[in-house]
């Protein structure tokens, strides 16, 4: 009897030890528990803190979200008010109120180009020798050309970078019907990558230009929508070649109103605001007063830059007169100057205009284009 006894004794005692070991194992674990826990959030939060993140109250990690694009408007006043031209006096503008430059515009969208840059831009056709620079030299020849043209743009005005542009006429007026007697031709799809690709190779920026002839914007410039979602794809109109009356281009100068340029802007507006875009430019030429009626009533809009670039051809002394007539007594938004490697040179002339006079001008042109 007693060995059964101590057996039974025996076999409590080591009951009792057991459940003290497994009570004393559950208290250690909990100790490293509540010991651990702080350092295992700590490096929770760390590791999040490090990779940027934030850590919410649930527990749930997220991106801090991105930076929204502002726009320097301070910048932005200051680099208008230098394109004016007027100087100023103890740090205080002279412009404000006795110039109509710089002009009354809404501030542009982030992203917006001008005046924060200025455009050096090659003007032509890849099928046309005379239509300008781009038809005129192989691509390997012409882009050296280009990017040398930007170097001394950025030595005449160091404080302000500049951009290049393929400036590609993608719809030409011509002198003999189509089928549909619009007078014009629409260069293939092919050509116009070629442009985009181009500009590209220059780290730079595209215009598609377009000349209308008996044709209209509302019939041109939806075609050409594809192209301009693209951020680093702009557009030009020709009044030059705008015509009206059955008048074939080339016989009068053409004419487009401000009506016509608004619905060019309002085109414009709509491809940034349905595409997130920043602003689009675009580029009005002018060499007559005729050319553009109504320059008044041109609306520049926050998504769209509006330039308007003389781009008459002859000595010094009559582009700059034109540009005063034109440009300087005619204000819109912004100002374009274009050079002619070949036409500038016709007689009298002996010489094209340095930079330096071009950005003399008042106001100073943001925009250089050369054919």
């Amino acid at each position: 009897m007693s060995h059964g006894a101590e057996t039974k004794d025996t076999k409590k005692g080591t009951g009792k030890q057991t459940g003290l070991w497994i009570l004393l194992g559950l208290l250690v674990c909990v100790g490293i528990y509540f010991v651990a826990l702080p350092e295992l959030f700590a490096g929770r939060y760390d590791r999040a803190e490090a990779d940027g993140k934030t850590a919410t109250s649930t527990g749930i990690f997220s991106k801090p979200a991105p930076a929204v694009p502002t726009l320097d408007k301070v910048d932005y006043d200051r680099r208008m008010l230098a394109l004016a031209n007027y100087g100023t006096t103890t740090g205080t503008s002279t412009a404000s109120t006795t110039h109509t430059w710089p002009t009354q515009a809404p501030y542009p969208l982030p992203g917006a180009l001008l005046p924060f840059n200025r455009i050096v831009a090659y003007y032509g056709n890849f099928y046309s020798t005379k239509m300008g620079i781009l038809g005129q030299d192989p691509p390997n020849v012409m882009i050296p050309k280009l990017q040398a043209e930007v170097k001394v743009w950025e030595a005449a005005d160091p404080k302000t970078p500049v951009i290049p542009a393929i400036d590609y006429i993608a719809v030409t007026a011509q002198g003999s019907p189509q089928p549909d007697g619009t007078y014009r031709l629409r260069m293939p799809g092919t050509e116009i990558q070629k442009a985009i690709d181009l500009a590209a190779e220059v780290h730079g920026i595209v215009i598609l230009d377009v000349q209308v002839g008996l044709s209209t914007l509302p019939q041109e410039l939806p075609r050409l929508e594809p192209y301009l979602k693209q951020a680093n794809v702009h557009l030009a109109i020709d009044p030059e070649f705008a015509m009206h009356n059955g008048i074939v281009p080339g016989h009068v100068i053409g004419t487009m109103s401000s009506s016509d340029i608004n619905y060019a802007a309002t085109f414009l507006q709509k491809i940034v605001q349905d595409n997130n875009l920043p602003p689009k430019i675009l580029v009005v030429h002018r060499f007559t007063e005729d050319m553009v009626t109504g320059s008044k009533n041109i609306r520049p809009l926050p998504e769209v830059q509006i330039v308007m670039d003389m781009d008459g051809w002859g000595f010094g002394a009559k582009k700059i007169n034109t540009y005063k007539r034109v440009i300087q007594m005619e204000p819109v938004q912004f100002a374009g100057f274009k050079l002619f490697y070949k036409n500038d040179l016709l007689p009298p002339s002996t010489r094209m205009l340095t930079p330096q006079e071009v950005l003399n001008l008042q106001p100073a042109p943001i925009f250089i284009q050369y054919q």
